[in-house]
């Protein structure tokens, strides 16, 4: 098995302080995912990364408006990293950036652009992911589970940390992030978790939110209506599906959309979710929809049989290991369920599964695995997620 771990950092006190102290543990972290997008977007779309920062600033105001500690701990951010606030702005919306309208434009209008890679701003996949939620009559032990294979580009692997914030009187956080983002995947105290894909598809020219601002929303919340309600009366600037499970045992899946929403529910137990619209698709795009990620029509079903196996466990330990086994599927390699770089790509548009996580919302047990889960043991959190408020340790 691979030895390398992910670093865990933990964070509190106001969001400026939070943030100094997240920026100052992973600065070279954080200098790390800067380098990388110059070189992403300057490959695809001949951008400079000035550039690129110029064009996330149109979120620092609707980001301020709806959430301004957020803005303060990306100051804080940037400010422990030594960097700027648009450089943490530019990581938090680097999805919003790729896909705007305006950035297609402007990437298509770029003669080194089209030199570079000639109608690569649309061509760029959104993020990969596989999630799941299993309870009830799809586990075994009676335990809740909820987690996903976290695939995304292989490049940024070494910038991803775990990192536990806490800020009462709201939940404290786990979450899986590159550097400098405030938020993506986790679970809280309060019993909640979030995992996320990618969905594709280009809308309107409207302003929405970052996906890191509304998914930190979502995990800030207490209770699993009150999570519900940030998804639907936030405006997200792209279309992301977003897979909410509680310790009480219930789970629902919405898929957001600048242009609506659409929703789904467990069966017996068992709800996964991959990359491609699966409780319908959007007006705004169905008279051309394809599926963003083609492979998500073979990890989905890959995923689902794996996981069904579930039902025969004993125990935790038996329940993580038939989770790990089923999010190790290698059906399609290397865009399959345990997603690996393609060898037939450049470097930079290498993907990979970057994170393969499990959280026990029964215990409170948060495992992840470094990567790939097909050659990594899962390593198991140092914090329990009920020690914090709405915690049953707290």
């Amino acid at each position: 098995m691979a030895p390398r771990t992910l670093p865990v950092i933990e964070i509190s006190g106001t969001p400026t302080e939070r943030g100094r102290q997240y920026g100052e543990s992973v600065r070279p972290r954080i200098r790390a995912a800067i380098g990388y997008y110059e070189e992403a977007f300057g490959h695809s779309a001949g951008l400079t990364w000035d550039r690129v920062t110029a064009r996330a600033a149109r979120w620092l105001d609707p980001v301020s408006d709806y959430a301004p500690h957020l803005v303060e701990e990306m100051r804080g951010i940037a400010d422990g990293a030594g960097v700027t606030l648009l450089d943490v702005l530019a990581l938090n919306a680097r999805g919003e950036v790729i896909y705007d309208r305006s950035f297609a434009d402007m990437a298509e209008a770029s003669p080194a652009a089209a030199e570079a890679s000639p109608g690569a701003a649309d061509e760029e996949p959104a993020e990969g992911c596989t999630s799941f939620a299993a309870y009830g009559a799809a586990s075994g032990d009676g335990h809740v589970y909820a987690g996903q294979n976290w695939d995304w580009r292989a490049g940024v692997a070494d910038t991803v940390v775990m990192i536990r914030v806490v800020q009462p009187p709201k939940p404290t956080l786990i979450m899986q992030v590159e550097a400098g983002q405030i938020g993506r995947q986790g679970a809280n105290s309060a019993g909640i978790a979030l995992n996320a894909n990618g969905l594709g598809g280009r809308f309107d020219d409207a302003i929405g939110l970052p996906q890191t601002v509304v998914r930190r929303s979502v995990l800030d919340r207490a209770t699993i209506t009150d999570a519900l309600d940030v998804l639907c009366r936030t405006r997200a600037h792209i279309a992301s599906n977003a897979l909410l499970t509680c310790r009480e045992g219930f789970a629902i899946d919405l898929e957001t959309t600048p242009a609506g929403h659409g929703w789904m529910y467990p069966a017996d137990g068992l709800l996964v979710h991959g990359n491609h619209y699966q409780a319908g698709v959007p007006a705004a795009l169905a008279d051309g929809y394809r599926p963003m990620s083609s492979d998500s029509l073979v990890r989905v079903p890959r995923a689902e049989e794996g996981l069904r196996a579930l039902r025969a466990s004993t125990g935790p330990d038996e329940s993580r290991k038939l989770i790990k086994q089923a999010m190790s599927d290698h059906l399609g390699l290397p865009e399959s369920l345990c997603t690996h770089p393609d060898p037939r790509r450049p470097a930079v548009k290498h993907w990979a599964t970057l994170v393969s996580s499990c959280v026990d919302l029964t215990t409170g047990d948060y495992h992840v695995t470094a990567g790939t889960p097909c050659d990594r043991d899962y390593q198991h959190m140092p914090w329990n997620l009920y020690d914090g408020p709405y915690g049953e340790s707290s």
